[in-house]
């Protein structure tokens, strides 16, 4: 049985230490009363080593935005999973706001680098999937979305893609209160999806990977993408930088 697990991506907000620790303090308490769901705050990197130590003692889990394939070098600006890897235990991969910004460096095979990176560094991967505005009235939803899985599981073994955790986040839906209806979100998660792992490493690792869904989820809908048997939690924007997320972690417990 795949356990629920709900990510909140924290983005370019919350990035000083006093407002992150003043946030978490607040928060902390309700969802550690919460069972039966996983939790992971991703906040950015000037705070990852202080929330370390205040989640260290909690089952709140803990990730970063991106990291380099590379373990060191010339790379001004980048961070390295194995310095990633002392303070938390996840690390969002491919987010659209990153493929669209810099398109060269969050290509797919850059994102394939940085997946196999991140096991190397014994960080679980959370990998972003899904189509854009443009795609999805075009109809090439399950061409893009199956195109990206693939590239992402190209060379993993299979324990590591029943570890790795997706994220599908039509890119239409993020950020513009507009998120995919649950049916549509579960079938692209359940038919395009665990379609591809099914292809390449069988049904019983397609149906053992967690897939959450992402774009606009708050406390009001999420219960409604829980609801989907396909659908295993969520990536979580702006609804988790305020403290109505304990109550969204709490809808889909």
């Amino acid at each position: 049985m795949r356990i629920p697990i709900i990510a909140g991506n924290w983005k370019m907000n919350l990035g000083q230490v006093g407002e992150a620790v003043q946030f978490v303090r607040q928060i902390r308490p309700g969802l550690s009363e919460i069972e039966a769901v996983d939790v992971v705050l991703c906040p950015p990197f000037t705070v990852l080593a202080t929330l370390s130590e205040i989640l260290a003692p909690s089952k709140i889990g803990l990730g970063a935005q991106t990291m380099h394939w590379e373990q060191g070098g010339a790379h001004t600006g980048e961070i390295s999973g194995g310095m990633l890897a002392e303070l938390c235990q996840f690390v969002i991969l491919g987010h659209s706001e990153r493929r669209a910004s810099t398109p060269v460096f969050e290509s797919d095979e850059a994102i394939r680098k940085r997946i196999g990176a991140a096991f190397a560094c014994g960080l679980t991967p959370i990998v972003c999937v899904g189509e854009n505005q443009e795609q999805f009235k075009a109809g090439q939803t399950d061409a893009i979305v199956s195109g990206q899985v693939e590239k992402a599981v190209s060379d993993l073994e299979q324990g590591q893609v029943e570890r790795m955790i997706i994220a599908y986040e039509p890119i239409w839906a993020i950020g513009t209160g507009e998120a995919a209806t649950p049916a549509d979100a579960n079938r692209v998660i359940g038919l395009t999806i665990r379609r591809v792992i099914a292809d390449v490493f069988g049904e019983s690792v397609a149906q053992a990977v967690r897939i959450q869904y992402g774009g606009s989820v708050n406390e009001s809908n999420i219960h409604e993408f829980m609801a989907m048997p396909d659908i295993d939690g969520a990536l979580v924007g702006g609804a988790s930088l305020k403290p109505g997320f304990v109550d969204l972690v709490r809808n889909a417990a």
